[in-house]
């Protein structure tokens, strides 16, 4: 079965051929590493984590570089409001978002590079630039000349005024052209600085990425991602960079790029009081249906966090932790489930995948035979590793519950009470047990074999 991604350089849905089908590259631009991650950028950790895991399931070596970013002037600024150095704040958000992340499901990557263990690298990077014509310095500074490669904007398809009037940096004087942008700056002696051909300084953006892929994945890679809102400038700029230093070698073969978050239909921000760290959201809610509401929207499209998305996101893994408990003593390997795998061979249809893991629970609740039940189960198991979901013990998952809520040894013994209760023909008293319990949000079965229970998502 063919893999489609949507590449966003040729605005086409395309069948994905690796360059080497024995080694797939993969490479998405991470955190910025001076606050909390927040959950618009887990969105892109976790999509390109699905993208990790299905392309883990059709080559032999995949290698996903993710970087952090630690120079940057939001940083700086974050350290001086705090009193702090600057490499406190980035070790301590750096440590944050592998926790936070790692917490969501995702697979940890053996590439995750820092902007810092590289600078010999980008100024390596810069001075090919200048020798072949498509980079200059000027007071301190060095720029990327964007006149000297006709190509430029590309990906993003914006026209010359709009290249212009989108930079973001300002117009000065020393530029040539008001669409060059900065490959090297320099530095006052109160900010990060590296001995450099141009001067103490640090090195801009956009070059930190190219350089990074290069010492680790090679001049061209097989796929490049990252949220939509980079498209313009980074990667029109990483692309303008990587090119021209590689005499027209492609950066990446493939451009996939996840649509924004909104929350409850609105940008998210601090001031509207609509802007959620993905630990104050794990704090409310379990890990699992956080990533469920991350893949409940296809990646190319804007996605709405919504509190009842994340209560419906609860109450389908539920569903699914009720159907693995009812053949918890069956014995399988995961196997791959064909209508999961092509809904996401079609270009990540994450949306799909989840409805066809929804019809294989349906299947496994309507079914008695053995194997039947044998077979069904490897495929939710399958669907499960796939989509980065079922990790738990369905027990565990049904029994968990927040900061506040009754233990799970505190219900069991009010459960201990009831059916003591019950015996001694006590119903008052063990129904009031039972009311005791819905309120506190306890669901109770009751069969045959006795009374289990879950929380109410």
């Amino acid at each position: 079965m063919d893999l489609l991604l949507h590449n966003s350089l040729t605005r086409h849905k395309e069948v994905f051929t690796p360059a080497d089908p024995a080694r797939v590259t993969l490479y998405v631009c991470g955190p910025t590493v001076y606050d909390r991650a927040h959950i618009g950028n887990a969105r892109p950790a976790v999509v390109f984590d699905v993208l990790y895991r299905l392309l883990q399931t059709r080559y032999p070596q995949v290698i996903y570089a993710s970087n952090f970013t630690d120079v940057d002037d939001k940083i700086n600024a974050a350290a001086a409001a705090r009193g702090v150095p600057i490499g406190v704040v980035t070790a301590e958000t750096e440590k944050f978002y592998r926790e936070d992340i790692a917490a969501l499901g995702v697979l940890p990557l053996a590439l995750q590079p820092r902007v810092t263990d590289h600078i010999p690298e980008i100024i390596a990077f810069i001075e090919t630039l200048i020798a072949q014509g498509h980079a200059y310095a000027a007071d301190g500074h060095v720029l990327f000349d964007v006149p000297s490669m006709p190509t430029y904007g590309r990906l993003s398809g914006h026209s010359r005024d709009e290249l212009i009037a989108g930079a973001r940096v300002d117009v000065a004087p020393y530029k040539r052209d008001p669409a060059d942008f900065v490959l090297w700056k320099p530095s006052t002696p109160d900010l990060p600085g590296w001995d450099s051909p141009w001067g103490r300084g640090r090195p801009g953006w956009h070059i930190e990425c190219s350089a990074m892929i290069k010492a680790h994945l090679g001049e061209t890679i097989d796929i490049h991602g990252g949220g939509s809102d980079l498209i313009f400038p980074h990667h029109d700029n990483e692309i303008a960079q990587s090119t021209c230093a590689h005499h027209g070698a492609p950066l990446a073969h493939y451009w996939l790029h996840n649509g924004m978050l909104r929350v409850e239909g609105e940008k998210m921000s601090k001031s509207l009081g609509n802007f959620f760290t993905v630990r104050d959201l794990l704090h409310r809610a379990p890990a699992e249906a956080l990533r469920v509401v991350l893949l409940s929207a296809h990646y190319r499209q804007p996605l709405d966090w919504t509190e009842k998305g994340l209560q419906e996101a609860i109450g389908a893994l539920d569903r699914f932790y009720l159907a693995l408990r009812r053949v918890a003593d069956i014995m399988v390997d995961p196997q791959e489930p064909k209508t999961v795998v092509a809904a996401l061979c079609d270009d990540l249809n994450t949306p799909l995948a989840l409805a066809a893991l929804h019809a294989l629970v349906t299947e496994i609740n309507k079914t008695e035979k053995f194997e039947e039940l044998v077979t069904l189960k490897a495929e939710i198991l399958g669907a499960g590793h796939l989509l980065g979901l079922l990790q738990q013990n369905p027990e565990a998952w049904l029994q968990q519950g927040g900061v506040n809520d009754l233990s799970a040894d505190a219900i069991e013994a009010k459960l201990a009470d009831r059916i003591a209760a019950r015996k001694a023909r006590d119903f008052a008293t063990a129904d009031r047990i039972r009311d005791d319990l819905i309120a506190a949000g306890i669901i109770l079965e009751d069969g045959i074999g006795g009374t289990e229970w879950r929380r109410k998502g």
